[in-house]
């Protein structure tokens, strides 16, 4: 019967699903068939008499955990006493700590809550700090076990001080309520085993088969866990690619990849390279790219299907172009009998889609934004519009109580409730209100600092009023300069992404009003809330999206817009070159038959048309001939090799990992070990 499973699997996916003990590395590339790996090998272990219940799988989504048991029971199918447990991470967490919650003197009827009570909880503890920057910094505490007594002894400045205080308080409330957040899922069973360790080997026996999808996408305490996990037997087998590893941001690392061999060992390293969804033509300038990250396990993904047409890059003067080349591409291919499902656009920062809406509603084209909001929907955006609309028209009341608190200004929702109440008394608008009582009547309403606070708003939204008449041009700077808007996203999580989406929308207000010099800011307004009617047709539209959401996916025509130095690649503070090279080697990866790269001259950019110069993606992947900073091609290196370093001199070679068109070594410079790239060394 086992046969039967196996017969469909090439050479080297057999080989993973015949591997019964010991750990196993799935090195996956991309297209390669890795779904049906894993899930053939579970019904291959079950197939041969190993206790399902003695195997565990884990899988990051419960789409992914829902996808591999459907195969998994077509194959072997459902009849079975006690099937075995395939599901998240998380969902591991929660059934482990229905049975030993006990053991941290807690009761086992706990309940989770979801973010959005985790920022309601948060807000009743502390109102200063943005709550989004509080929900990331307690999330990267737990899944690095930082405690806040920990955190507090390393933070160096007052900011990180006071998130420590929240971070205990709000663990204090938790414990106190009996609730636990996503994150404390795996937390807490970690410190369960961690401290239990008749326990730990107990599970750890229970579990003798232990299988991890994307595993390159695993974090500090995932990894932890799983050692706790296998405590007994090193039956480990974890699916993954070191080059789609595009969470850097989100906590995973990438070191738990590659040095998977290190952390177990006599481990089984099997290679699918074998990609059944690119033409040869698209895999070949995806190898050439990803060929320059150093830190990687090396593989190249070998093509299964015909050479296929070349890959096109699309040069544009600026973004408006490069919509309309697209968009004349995309009609030809519905023309000619290609569904919308089938096409995609895809964009590192998701600002881009705004040019992209604007001309696919122009153009009549049915499109969704997948895994996002579309761009007029965004909550900066719908901020900024409900602020224009009340500098043009100061009685509406919805937009005023959208943005009388953002940036916040101490005006709660009590002080809100008791001007709409006035306003429906009197039958005039709050802004009305507000200018025309006078302080003391004002005070009555509110007390006298938040009466102080909205005269002093009332004030700038008048200011700002003048300005647009005398000029649309300086209107934008001035309403910054008045609200710091943009700047109030600064410490935020996302606040890279906020802020391009304000940069962006800033330039199309001042490229409206160049277009357009006799129309007025509500003219604008107008044309947006037309242009936001809903219209599409969900199955046949084609999908926009950024490459992160488009990880898994496939389409048989694809476009990468925005192909430009500080778009993609994002460059400077925090960004990561390597990492964002896997995300160009995801996205190269999602196109089957047909790949366009578009890249341009000029853009908005921080909220003013800026010149750009081409990504270097484009060159590192032979797209196009262009500059690259060449490096020697290092030959073969082995253990015992005598290399010679400038500045270390003499040394031996004890390890040697191939990383991209490089070797890693681990070299001993009498007596000194050094991890040095094979570039800087030469043979002795």
């Amino acid at each position: 019967m086992s046969e039967i499973f196996l017969s469909g699997l090439n050479e080297s996916q057999q080989k993973a699903a015949k591997h019964i003990d010991g750990s196993l590395l799935i090195l996956a590339g991309a297209g390669s068939g890795k779904t049906k790996t894993i899930t053939t090998r579970l019904a291959y272990l079950i197939s041969i008499g190993i206790d399902p219940t003695s195997i565990l799988t884990l899988t990051f989504t419960n789409k992914a955990a829902t996808e591999m048991r459907e195969r998994a029971y077509a194959m072997i199918g459902s009849n079975m006493s006690t099937p075995p447990i395939l599901c998240t991470f998380h969902k591991f967490g929660l059934l482990f700590l229905k049975f030993y919650m006990s053991e941290l003197k807690r009761k086992n009827n706990f309940i989770i809550i979801d973010t959005d009570d985790k920022k309601r909880i948060l807000r009743t503890i502390e109102k200063d700090i943005p709550v989004a920057m509080l929900v990331s910094e307690i999330s990267k505490y737990k899944n690095t076990l930082l405690t806040p007594t920990q955190v507090k002894a390393g933070a160096e400045l007052k900011i990180y001080q006071q998130i420590a205080d929240v971070y205990e308080k709000y663990e204090n409330y938790l414990l106190k309520n009996n609730l636990v957040d996503f994150d404390d899922l795996l937390l807490l069973p970690y410190k369960i085993l961690s401290n239990n360790e008749a326990l730990a080997k107990e599970t750890s026996g229970k579990y003798q088969y232990i299988m991890v999808d994307e595993y390159q996408d695993t974090n500090e305490l995932q990894y932890k866990l799983l050692r706790l996990l296998c405590m007994t037997h090193s039956n480990l087998c974890v699916v993954g690619d070191d080059d789609q590893s595009i969470y850097g941001w989100r906590g995973a690392t990438i070191k738990n990849i590659l040095n998977f061999t290190e952390h177990f060992e006599n481990t089984l390293v099997v290679k699918l390279e074998e990609n059944y969804r690119s033409t040869d033509t698209i895999l070949d300038h995806a190898n050439q790219l990803i060929e320059h990250n150093r830190d990687r396990l090396g593989k190249r993904l070998i093509g299964t299907r015909a050479k296929g047409d070349s890959v096109r890059v699309y040069e544009s003067h600026d973004e408006n172009e490069e919509t309309r080349k697209i968009i004349l591409d995309v009609k030809k291919l519905l023309d000619s009998g290609v569904r919308g499902r089938d096409i995609a656009v895809l964009f590192r920062v998701n600002a881009l889609s705004r040019s992209l809406e604007e001309g696919f509603n122009k153009a009549g084209l049915n499109y969704k934004l997948v895994g996002g909001m579309k761009f007029y929907e965004r909550a900066e955006i719908k901020d900024l519009i409900a602020y224009f609309r009340i500098i043009t028209n100061s009685y509406d009341n919805f937009s005023f109580k959208r943005i009388i608190n953002k940036p916040k200004r101490g005006i709660g929702k009590t002080t809100v409730d008791k001007l709409e109440a006035k306003s429906v008394e009197l039958k005039k608008p709050i802004f009305e209100i507000i200018d025309e009582f006078s302080p003391d009547e004002l005070n009555a309403i509110v007390g006298k600092k938040n009466s102080r606070t909205l005269k002093v708003f009332l004030a700038s939204i008048l200011d700002l009023k003048d300005t647009l008449e005398e000029s649309k041009m300086r209107f934008l700077d001035i309403f910054e300069d008045t609200f710091d808007f943009r700047a109030s996203f600064e410490n935020l999580p996302d606040g890279f992404e906020r802020q391009a989406n304000i940069d962006e929308f800033y330039g199309y207000v001042r490229d409206y009003f160049i277009q357009n010099p006799l129309l007025e800011l509500d003219n604008f307004l107008n044309e947006i809330a037309l242009g936001t009617e809903d219209t599409e047709l969900e199955n046949e539209a084609i999908s926009m999206m950024s490459i992160h959401a488009s990880k898994g996916l496939e389409y048989k025509n694809l476009f990468i817009i925005g192909m430009e130095e500080g778009f993609f690649p994002i460059v400077g503070d925090g960004s990561d070159t390597e990492e964002e090279r896997r995300l160009g080697y995801v996205a190269f990866t999602r196109a089957m038959d047909n790949l366009t790269c578009s890249f341009v001259h000029s853009r908005f950019y921080k909220g003013k048309r800026t010149s750009l110069l081409k990504s270097r993606f484009l060159a590192e992947s032979g797209l196009i001939k262009g500059s690259l900073m060449i490096q020697q091609q290092s030959s073969s290196y082995k253990k015992g090799d005598l290399v010679q370093h400038k500045i270390f001199g003499m040394g031996r070679v004890q390890k040697a990992v191939k990383a991209g068109k490089d070797f890693k070594l681990t070299i001993n410079f009498g007596g000194t070990k050094r991890d040095i790239l094979s570039a800087f060394v030469e043979k002795a």
